[in-house]
């Protein structure tokens, strides 16, 4: 009997053996686990670090660390004055250090800074702990400092998550992702308690349910954008403390908002001093040995994913997530460089083949099984969003399918096609030369019995050095014309293809939808973090919400079109609803015309010929209105057709369907159009 998977997909049947052979390593794995994860398996911040306790019933502190070939180690800090040997640690079992630190003698506080203090083969090192709450850089901006977070007055939560979707726990999921730090107009790093205040409600008005939070881990070099993590178990201390960032998750579950935050597990940050690299002088701790140890694209450290010690911390770090501030679920980052051993650098994923044999690495995929299952254990319908550009089969499939787990994978050959486009007209390619039948197979090119996320452009497309969607469609203009008062046909060119794009994507590609930060209303610049190379400016480091939020500005139009967007899927499901067909493609009209479900959604793709009695096959014998125009002038458009139209019925049939209606199509405009209920 073939394994679901292999059912769902025949093109897999020669490789159903290696399949097998994943599974029954999972469950192999999985009950040598005790088959509940959440228990010793996934507690190794309950057990390291620091920790109220007692010994022989006197209280205390303890304190432990995993350091197998140190030879000394001590705890230094406030609470010894740092004195060279400070608090001798104890080495124990399984290469365990301890300590026990009494009450009424000398011992770390809340508050108050301390570190290890690492003899081994490599001399002696400073280093903050493989698990530790809070990180604070030292006023000279030199070192981080781990801090003992205990506070008298933790947060007390007000709020439970919001309850999955009645239908589906993934339908109509509608992600903003953001970054706290760069969330405000002015130019300076923002805080949790400002995102709270500021963002929750404008995410919550325009319309999305989830949000993807960026950077929570802590990360010494800030333009990382938080991809180069350490300490794992540390909030931002940029953004603020522990108590303000469950302080946002509450409100964010006030709202009825899901929020979810990018899980970086890829890999680590190669610093020394606060990172997890030589902690005991040995470059295998943690990481491969040798070149496999250094990530040749990232300048990072590479995880040794068949360490049981490194698998033991990594679920830990998804339990103290998922426990300790409620979050509910995970965008996973960098899946692709996890999976393959070359990392995926290069390589076009062209056959079937590419997906098994030596060059997967097997650790890390079973890795990635037990993290989705441990995921699921905790939170059952928890988001988990794979970023994999090499299209895993199975990877947004059950683990007992033969899959690996995840809720849905991000769909990121979208935005490289529309990337592609918009960089071919610097060679020539004018939008009335795109082809639609290649837009069509595109945006529908992959596994439809998984879900999908889609997008046109996310932070990545948004880093300086790249352009955004805007940016390429506008050019000079977006700087100097998008006042709604002056006539511009650059502007208006821009403006249309800008909505047409992300509503023919959003329309046709998956189950969910994703928005970075200022993209809904067409930011005009992009992202580039305060670093040496442009003086440590903030200027590219936040976001112009006063553009948006203008009315005499068109960037206000692509606003409030995106506001409509997201009420579309509200009232009629859109994301949700798998029956996707093409009606109509015509290339030299450039006309694009598809269902989605009951709906039907109309492109105009066309820069000068609006059609005046277009008559277009509809799905049912139903007259139908106009839900949505993007030419409507709300949305910065020209207001060329008549808001909330009706088209009565015919009975002509026509491209197979016994029933069609006559309408007008502007050029360069879309239309969704519903069956008129009333």
């Amino acid at each position: 009997m073939s394994l679901p998977l292999v059912a769902l997909d025949p093109y897999l049947a020669p490789h159903e053996p290696a399949l097998l052979r994943r599974l029954v390593r999972f469950n192999e794995r999985l009950a040598q686990m005790g088959g509940d994860l959440r228990g010793p398996a996934s507690a190794w911040h309950l057990h390291f670090g620091l920790h109220r306790g007692e010994k022989g019933g006197v209280p205390g502190l303890w304190f432990r660390d995993w350091l197998p070939e140190a030879e000394r180690v001590f705890l230094v800090g406030d609470f010894n004055h740092w004195r060279p040997r400070g608090h001798a640690m104890t080495r124990t079992g399984y290469g365990q250090w301890e300590i026990f630190m009494p009450d009424g003698q000398p011992q770390v506080k809340h508050g108050e800074r301390y570190k290890l203090r690492v003899i081994s083969a490599a001399g002696l090192q400073d280093r903050v702990p493989s698990c530790c709450h809070r990180i604070e850089q030292e006023p000279d901006g030199t070192a981080f400092s781990p801090v003992y977070w205990n506070p008298p007055a933790p947060h007390a939560w007000q709020h439970a998550a919001p309850a999955p979707h009645p239908e589906h726990p993934r339908a109509g999921l509608r992600v903003y992702e953001a970054h706290v730090g760069m969330s405000l107009m002015e130019g300076r790093v923002g805080t949790f308690n400002e995102f709270r205040e500021r963002m929750l409600p404008r995410i919550k008005r325009d319309g999305y349910n989830a949000i993807q939070l960026m950077a929570v881990q802590e990360h010494p070099y800030y333009a990382s954008f938080g991809y180069q993590v350490s300490p794992f178990f540390a909030v931002s201390s940029r953004f603020g403390t522990p108590e303000d960032l469950k302080a946002l998750v509450d409100a964010a579950h006030g709202l009825g908002l899901t929020i979810i935050m990018d899980l970086v597990h890829s890999h680590a940050v190669s610093n020394e001093l606060e990172g997890l690299a030589r902690m005991d002088g040995t470059e295998y701790q943690w990481f491969h040995e040798g070149p496999r140890g250094h990530h040749p694209a990232w300048g990072s450290r590479c995880f040794n994913y068949g360490k049981p010690e490194v698998v033991g911390f990594l679920l830990s770090n998804i339990r103290y997530w998922l426990e300790e501030f409620r979050f509910d679920g995970f965008r996973y980052d960098g899946v692709t460089s996890m999976l393959y051993l070359d990392h995926g650098l290069g390589k076009d994923f062209a056959s079937y083949d590419d997906y098994f044999g030596a060059n997967v690495d097997e650790d890390a995929m079973l890795y990635l099984q037990l993290a989705t299952t441990l995921t699921d254990q905790l939170r059952p319908g928890a988001l988990q969003l794979a970023e994999d550009m090499s299209g895993m089969p199975g990877i947004a499939r059950t683990v007992a399918e033969g899959g690996m787990g995840f809720s849905a994978r991000l769909a990121m050959g979208t935005p490289d096609y529309w990337m592609k486009l918009m960089k071919k007209a610097e060679e020539g390619l004018l939008d009335e030369d795109w082809s639609l039948g290649e837009m069509w197979g595109t945006l529908l090119n992959r596994r439809h019995s998984e879900t999908h996320v889609g997008y046109v452009e996310s932070h990545d497309q948004a880093l300086v050095g790249d352009k955004t969607l805007s940016m390429w469609l506008l050019g000079k203009s977006i700087y100097t014309s998008m006042s709604s008062l002056t006539p511009d046909l650059a502007a208006d060119r821009g403006v249309a293809l800008h909505k047409m794009i992300r509503l023919c994507t959003f329309a046709l590609c998956g189950g969910g939808w994703l928005n970075f930060m200022g993209n809904e209303f067409g930011h005009p610049e992009w992202v580039d973090f305060p670093r040496e190379g442009n003086g440590w400016s903030f200027d590219h480091c936040r976001r112009k919400w006063n553009l948006g939020d203008d009315p005499l500005l068109r960037f206000h139009g692509l606003g409030v079109f995106d506001q409509a967007m997201m009420a579309l899927d509200r009232g009629h499901g859109v994301l949700a609803d798998g029956l996707i067909e093409q009606l109509l493609i015509d290339e030299e009209r450039k006309l694009l015309v598809f269902r989605r479900g009951p709906l039907v959604f109309a492109f105009n793709f066309h820069p000068t010929a609006a059609y005046e009695g277009l008559v277009l096959p509809v799905p049912d014998a139903n007259d139908y209105q106009v839900l949505l125009d993007t030419d409507a002038p709300a949305y910065a458009g020209h207001g060329r057709t008549v808001e909330g139209a009706v088209f009565p019925w015919l009975k002509e049939p026509l491209a197979g369907r016994e029933q069609s209606v006559k309408i007008y199509l502007p050029n360069r405009c879309a239309m969704v159009l519903g069956p008129r209920t009333v």
